[in-house]
């Protein structure tokens, strides 16, 4: 379901932009546009290796800051996190890239996204 919503804002949102000529650019949008209509917020990192690899991080991410009151939940927390990685990869897709979306939480409420640019 995450995958159609993304596809979905990845065809609304980006009209009035330039097209992305990079991979970067596609995911710059995704961390400041797409976030912010997502969540009222930007995301608070991206980092790249520059290969197709690149870490998105959110250090107060909406879906878990109730679940941030207590430890027993960072076992839990990955559960919440397909929605959002389908919204990445269909939002991706759209803007013309196929990668694989992967999450991880290792304290609450921050998380992680790994998002591989799959070549074809």
């Amino acid at each position: 379901m995450g995958f159609r919503v993304g596809q979905a804002l990845g065809e609304r949102l980006p009209r009035e932009l330039p097209a992305f000529r990079e991979e970067l650019d596609a995911l710059k949008f995704l961390c400041k546009d797409l976030w912010a209509a997502l969540f009222q917020k930007q995301m608070d990192s991206l980092r790249t290796n520059h290969q197709g690899t690149y870490v998105l991080q959110d250090n107060s991410f909406p879906l878990l800051v109730r679940m941030a009151s207590g430890v027993q939940y960072v076992d839990e927390a990955p559960k919440f996190l397909a929605f959002p990685c389908g919204l990445l990869r269909g939002a991706l897709s759209t803007l013309g890239i196929r990668s694989l979306v992967t999450a991880s939480v290792t304290t609450l409420p921050a998380c992680k996204f790994q998002v591989v640019i799959q070549k074809s």
